[in-house]
């Protein structure tokens, strides 16, 4: 897991449901938190691609965020976030959202480097993940 917060009223959308943009940004700093920790170090959102949104949030709601490796490059991370919403009203989880969001390292003048050369061996892994807190069973 690495993110978890609970959506309230004050990020709706016209209709009431949570606003698709709100989950997004979650997504990031979920994948921002990870990419920093592969990173050794500062990084920089450069894409998110492939967004599929599949069920609504709504107020009340528990998000989880997940976040899988997918590729590591010299400068770069690509993560497979995907969002899971716990229904506050009937405890039902269900994948809400995914995509793919890609990282650069960058120095203190906001130039690109290498990627630390231990992360190469964590590629594929399953970042931050629990016995206790992984997707629902199927859900992945």
């Amino acid at each position: 897991m690495a993110l978890r917060t609970v959506a309230l009223p004050a990020f709706t959308n016209a209709h009431g449901d949570i606003f698709g943009g709100w989950i997004l940004s979650q997504m990031d700093l979920a994948g921002g938190t990870v990419a920093t920790r592969l990173a050794n170090g500062r990084i920089v959102t450069v894409a998110v691609t492939e967004m599929s949104f599949q069920l609504p949030v709504f107020v009340g709601d528990e998000v989880t965020c997940f976040a899988d490796v997918v590729k590591i490059g010299r400068s770069s991370i690509t993560l497979k976030i995907s969002a899971f919403a716990r229904r506050g009203r009937t405890g039902e989880d269900v994948k809400v959202t995914e995509g793919l969001f890609t990282y650069v390292a960058v120095d203190a003048k906001g130039k690109s480097r290498p990627v630390q050369a231990h992360v190469a061996t964590r590629k594929g892994a399953v970042v931050g993940r629990h016995s206790n807190s992984t997707p629902p069973a199927g859900k992945s």
